[in-house]
């Protein structure tokens, strides 16, 4: 499982990578800026102008470590794969559950629940840490109404129902996420979730880190055999990974989001570091971004206490751990799938 710890990340413009023996070697103007194994690497991912040999490629595809590419912005474009792998007895059981709406909702709940729960906890914490503030008592406010969204979900509901009090918990978490922001608030104003592109400082910030989410929890899933395209709570839709985007909910408030606020909070990351284009879409610089990747490196190597397995490991390893939980419950090795819910 050491594999998923180790994201190369590759933002230099005009870099060229290569195979040389077992390593992943990057050059920049035929100079070699660095070499890894491809022993403990769980994927590349290449933002903007960078090139890979044919020769890298297959090796990669060969060693099941993924290769992404993206735009300089973060922008999804294309993922290279080796060969199809898992049993597939369980890809066509988990193609049953999602065609069986009392199954899927039953999946769906339980990862709605993940992420309601994480997005209270985020918000509990905030209150700690502002003592008896104004804002701190709007968060308090929206942490309980957040609760109630929570044990609603304690009983069996359908899909639809689970979608709304999942949307509904949503809002309630983002319309008070601006409050959480203590340092630099001028700078970094969030109003309200926005994409495609990122219309502030803190969206650019969230659109960035949940496609570096995304990729790896996609990675975690095809690891183990399971199809990312055929989720559970998002509904499938042609090139959307349905499946990656479920189980990225129980990760994104503990995981992306505060790594955000951090970012900002302590100042690792300012005003000057972004840019905004004519039609008003907001980018980040090199710097800002390599900040924002090294951050999340250092992040994924901290330890944590899995709440079901009760056993330490690094955050890093939480993706494939959940992916792994997830096939156990569509084999029947267990009864139900047990969200990630952090504590």
């Amino acid at each position: 499982m050491k594999r998923c710890l180790n994201t190369l990340f590759v933002t230099t413009q005009g870099a060229y990578l290569f195979k040389e023996g077992e390593s992943v070697v990057v050059s920049v103007d035929r100079e070699v800026k660095l070499r890894v194994p491809v022993i403990g690497l769980g994927g590349i991912v290449c933002f903007g102008n960078v090139l890979c040999s044919p020769f890298l490629l297959g090796f990669c595809a060969e060693k099941n470590v993924t290769i992404s590419f993206m735009s300089e912005n973060g922008r999804f474009l294309a993922r290279v794969v080796g060969p199809v792998s898992g049993n597939v007895l369980l890809r066509r059981e988990q193609y049953r559950r999602a065609e069986n709406p009392e199954a899927c909702a039953e999946i769906a709940r339980a990862i709605v629940v993940g992420k309601v729960a994480n997005c209270r906890k985020v918000l509990q914490r905030a209150v700690r840490d502002h003592g008896d503030s104004d804002s701190s008592k709007r968060i308090s406010q929206m942490a309980a109404r957040v609760g109630q969204h929570l044990r609603k979900l304690q009983r069996p509901v359908s899909l639809e129902e689970t979608r709304g009090l999942e949307g509904d918990a949503s809002r309630s978490y983002f319309s008070v996420f601006n409050s959480m922001i203590t340092s630099q608030s001028e700078d970094f104003d969030f109003k309200f979730r926005n994409r495609r592109p990122p219309r502030d400082n803190v969206n650019c910030l969230l659109s960035f880190i949940y496609t570096i989410l995304l990729h790896d929890v996609r990675s975690a899933l095809e690891t183990v055999g399971l199809d990312p395209q055929v989720g559970f709570l998002h509904c499938d839709r042609p090139g959307r990974p349905s499946l990656a985007l479920d189980m990225m909910e129980e990760f994104r408030a503990p995981i992306a989001d505060r790594l955000v606020l951090s970012l900002i909070n302590l100042k690792q990351v300012q005003k000057d570091g972004f840019v905004q284009s004519q039609a008003g879409g907001i980018s980040m610089t090199d710097e800002t971004r390599k900040t924002l990747l090294v951050a999340y490196q250092k992040r994924k190597q901290e330890t944590i206490k899995h709440p079901f397995l009760g056993e330490e490991m690094p955050i890093g390893l939480l993706f494939h751990v959940q992916a792994l939980l997830l096939a156990r419950m569509l084999r029947g090795d267990i009864d139900c799938y047990p969200p990630f819910i952090w504590k």
